[in-house]
């Protein structure tokens, strides 16, 4: 006898304790499954009061790494002893290893003299360091103006003696009274740096001797040495160019002093000419009553300007022209007891047109300036006398 096979109930996913009835549907079946594929199953995510057990542990964790970090950090903080200094075997492990600079003994530190202890260091000392300085700079600035004296004026020294400039700075500190162990050591520093700047030699007597590099001594030399030593470098070519120079310059003063006595003394001439001929013309015309003479050296000195008077050449060049026109006759004449040289038109006749019209025009505008003046000058007195008699 055929039976119908029983269907087992199926559980609820969101109710477990729920029980669903067993359906022959086939498509709630397949519903049924395919819910089971895409919903999460409820333990996937832990509960509330798993989460706060696992922060609580996570806490006490991070809480026990941080104190005993601290406590490792505090143990390894602690100094090691320095390694003595006159051990050789390495104990690295248990000690440190001694600094340069410094001795060590007992596992103490203790920094040589003109260096200081910074932590596990020894520094130099900054005032050593910048008194070494200071001394090597007086060394330097000695010999350096020694030589740079010898290549500029031939007076200085090319090598000093390095115990000489010692000595001399000693007795400058001793007067300064800078305290001895910081000199010496300083002194030493200095030693070393200037050997390094400065060229040494021992001389045939044995004595270190200290000279300025070339190259340096370039830095000590004025501006007027610079010149000197250009010039004394190109003097072969200097001096025939300087002579070329002063001789160009010395002709060329010449020839303009030349053109300049030709052309002050043509017009002197012409001065004495237009002179001698109106004396020549008023004396003719007055019947001879006027001298037809003139002396020489009153025409000089009525003619020339004071700082030409000095000049012999000038009158000289007018004198010679005087002599070779023929128109003009020179004589000596005895004048008020005394023995003159006298000059004298001889020409018969009249001044040239041209001077004629010449004359007459700076005539006419003199006595036009004249009237002008005198007709201001009565305007000016009646205006004057008119404010008076208001």
């Amino acid at each position: 006898m055929s039976s119908t096979p029983k269907k087992r109930p199926k559980t609820d996913p969101i109710n477990p304790r729920r029980r669903t009835k067993a359906t022959n549907n086939p498509s709630h079946s397949s519903y049924s499954s395919h819910s089971l594929l895409v919903e999460p199953p409820p333990d996937l995510f832990p509960s509330r009061s798993e989460f706060l057990r696992l922060v609580a542990v996570v806490a006490i964790a991070a809480s026990v790494a941080v104190a005993c970090n601290y406590v490792v950090t505090f143990l390894n903080s602690q100094p090691k002893p320095f390694c003595d200094s006159d051990t050789d075997f390495d104990f690295s492990d248990y000690c440190e290893p001694c600094p340069s600079n410094g001795k060590c003994y007992d596992g103490k530190l203790e920094c040589i003299h003109g260096y200081k202890k910074h932590g596990k260091l020894c520094l130099e000392d900054g005032d050593i360091n910048e008194t070494a300085k200071k001394l090597s700079e007086l060394i330097e600035t000695r010999v350096c103006e020694a030589y740079t004296q010898f290549l500029c004026e031939g007076t200085g020294a090319v090598w000093i003696e390095k115990g000489k400039l010692w000595n001399d700075l000693d007795e400058q500190m001793e007067n300064h009274g800078l305290d001895s162990p910081i000199y010496e050591y300083a002194k030493q520093k200095a030693t070393d740096m200037v050997d390094e700047l400065l060229e040494t030699r021992t001389n045939i007597q044995g004595i270190e001797e200290l000279k300025c590099p070339d190259l340096l001594v370039e830095h000590y030399k004025p501006f007027t040495c610079y010149i000197r030593q250009w010039i004394a470098k190109r003097a072969l070519i200097l001096v025939p160019l300087c002579a070329l120079l002063i001789g160009s310059t010395w002709l060329l003063l010449r020839i303009r002093r030349r053109n300049y006595l030709s052309t002050r003394a043509e017009q002197l001439y012409n001065q004495v000419c237009d002179i001698l001929e109106e004396h020549a013309l008023i004396s003719r015309s007055s019947g001879g009553e006027g001298d037809p003479w003139v002396v020489a050296s009153w025409l000089r000195d009525h003619l020339l300007l004071p700082k030409e008077r000095k000049d012999h050449t000038l009158w000289k060049k007018v004198e010679e022209l005087v002599q070779e026109d023929s128109r003009l006759d020179r004589y000596p004449k005895l004048v008020k007891g005394e023995s003159k040289v006298v000059w004298e038109w001889q020409v018969e006749g009249s001044l040239s047109s041209s001077r004629k019209i010449k004359k007459a025009v700076e005539s006419k505008l003199k006595s036009n300036e004249g009237t002008s003046k005198s007709s201001n000058q009565q305007f000016r007195g009646l205006k004057a006398g008119q404010l008076l008699n208001s």
